[in-house]
């Protein structure tokens, strides 16, 4: 019996740890969902909404960009069919997330239903990145959880603030722009390939010319294909990569014990 004892004071010190870690991981992008948060609060009240469909929109969907267009959904009077399509354009990206996202590492069936659940472009970007390909268990559920409290509250409270605030607020909406860019940045920094923008940036070009309409999808398909291809074949790989030669990439954590 007292053997157990160091052994779960370690176990509970690991997790701990592990979900410190976790947290560090998420400030910045807490900090960044903070604003589109609010934004989004703001914009369900002054939409004509009560306070508290800002958390309904939250839990039910919970899906960044596609909250803000359910409530134009709603309040514009669009058919169900159209609701269905668009969200389904929007959205399209997660399709190809859940093919490269760590959850073998989850341990349990709820954790790994509320991983699905919770995936976003900010926690993929935190845990998809190849040098976290390691992370515990403990550690990728307390970012998910992280990401989704820093959109719910101040969803709350951004919709409570707006009751009070004038109509047809704008610009607070651009900090989910302000905010992709921060993730690119990184993920480019901890593998300065520059073939993966380049090639990503040719495909947007070429989608939108041919395929105006559906630009995304044609454009992520593609970039997928690409990404695959690579991946199977590593001269292919080899041969498209770009770097410059002080580059090289960043798939050490020195934190991970």
């Amino acid at each position: 019996m007292t053997d157990q004892v160091p052994e779960q004071r370690a176990a509970c010190s690991s997790t701990v740890q592990q979900i410190r870690l976790g947290l560090k991981d998420s400030l910045a992008v807490m900090l960044g969902l903070l604003p589109i948060g609010l934004a989004f609060g703001f914009f369900v009240t002054q939409s004509g909404f009560a306070w508290w469909w800002a958390p309904v929109f939250s839990i039910v969907i919970y899906a960044g960009s596609a909250e803000f267009i359910a409530v134009g959904v709603v309040t514009g009077g669009t058919g169900v069919l159209a609701a269905a399509v668009t969200a389904f354009m929007v959205n399209f990206r997660h399709l190809f997330y859940g093919l490269t996202f760590p959850l073998d590492n989850i341990r349990g069936r709820p954790a790994k239903l509320w991983s699905v659940y919770s995936l976003t472009d900010e926690v993929y970007a935190i845990v998809c990145s190849a040098r976290n390909k390691t992370w515990t268990h403990t550690r990728i559920i307390t970012v998910s959880v992280a990401c989704w409290l820093s959109w719910w509250i101040p969803g709350i409270a951004g919709a409570v603030a707006g009751l009070a605030l004038p109509d047809n607020l704008e610009g607070a909406e651009f900090a989910l722009t302000a905010l992709m860019i921060v993730l690119a940045m990184e993920a480019f920094r901890g593998n300065p390939d520059y073939s993966l923008p380049l090639s990503a940036a040719a495909l947007a070009v070429g989608a939108g010319f041919l395929l105006p309409g559906g630009m995304l999808v044609a454009a992520l398909s593609c970039y997928f294909i690409v990404l695959w291809v690579r991946y199977r074949c590593p001269r292919v790989d080899a041969s498209m990569t770009l770097r410059r030669p002080t580059d090289a990439p960043d798939f050490g954590d020195k934190e991970q014990p």
